[in-house]
């Protein structure tokens, strides 16, 4: 049976904690195939990123043209952008019908606190998302306002579902909820929190670029968004506990993203 192939636009991660490398992990480990795009070179380990080289918005259309023009794309997710420019032309692509399923995962700031994208680069793609998925700093960043409780994330939500995406899940990971993870989903008329077991892990790098990149496997298989979005967190989850104990570099390290550990 031939796979369904999934689409990547995204930065590179040299430790491959995350992005296109750890997505290209999720979709293989997903049974899905994965093609990507790259926006950005980074120099980056589990200490955080030392450099970012963003590539011309000439070379990025020139990927994407090679991948849609041969392969029949059922899902895309995007990460980091780089630039305002890049961002441009992957709206472009999907205001001309060009991306489907499209799932953004906005990423302005890693663990490390480094800023990697731009925040109106994020708003200018986020009307044709069908899911975005912001973290809580990310939300906040877009939003202008804080994202620090359970309350706060769900407002935060439903802003930015305001502003057009189908669907918008804001990640709650480290939000204060007696021990748990809390996500919050708002789309179709609904606001509902997905609730987790925190796992205590230092091996947490990756994972928002993980959950976007399961959510868009999800999407491409025909599930609707909820189940999609509540199927990527469990699969997170145990990516998490998976990775709990290994000691894969000195800082946030990778997550299990092929179940090795179970």
């Amino acid at each position: 049976m031939t796979p369904t192939t999934i689409l990547t636009i995204a930065g590179s991660d040299s430790g491959a904690g995350a992005g296109i490398q750890a997505d290209l992990k999720v979709f293989a480990a997903l049974g899905a195939y994965g093609t990507s795009v790259l926006t950005a070179i980074t120099a980056q380990n589990t200490g955080g990123v030392d450099a970012v080289l963003p590539l011309p918005p000439r070379t990025v259309r020139e990927q994407l043209d090679s991948v849609l023009g041969d392969f029949a794309v059922r899902a895309v997710k995007t990460g980091m952008l780089g630039t305002p420019a890049v961002a441009d032309v992957i709206a472009e692509a999907a205001e001309a019908g060009r991306l489907p399923r499209l799932v953004v995962d906005p990423v302005l700031v890693s663990t490390s606190g480094h800023r990697l994208g731009v925040v109106e680069a994020v708003r200018r793609l986020l009307p044709y998302a069908e899911v975005a998925t912001p973290n809580r700093a990310e939300a906040a960043a877009l939003t202008g306002r804080p994202v620090t409780t359970v309350e706060e994330t769900v407002a935060a939500a439903e802003a930015l579902a305001a502003a057009g995406p189908a669907h918008v899940v804001v990640t709650g990971g480290d939000a204060d909820a007696a021990g748990e993870s809390v996500d919050v989903l708002v789309g179709g008329g609904a606001t509902t929190l997905l609730r987790a077991p925190r796992v205590p892990t230092r091996h947490n790098h990756g994972t928002g670029c993980s959950f976007s990149a399961a959510i868009a496997v999800r999407l491409a298989a025909g599930d609707p968004v909820p189940v999609a979005v509540a199927t990527a967190k469990e699969y997170v989850t145990r990516a998490l506990a998976g990775a709990r104990d290994w000691e894969l570099g000195a800082g946030p390290g990778p997550l299990d993203h092929f179940g090795w550990s179970a």
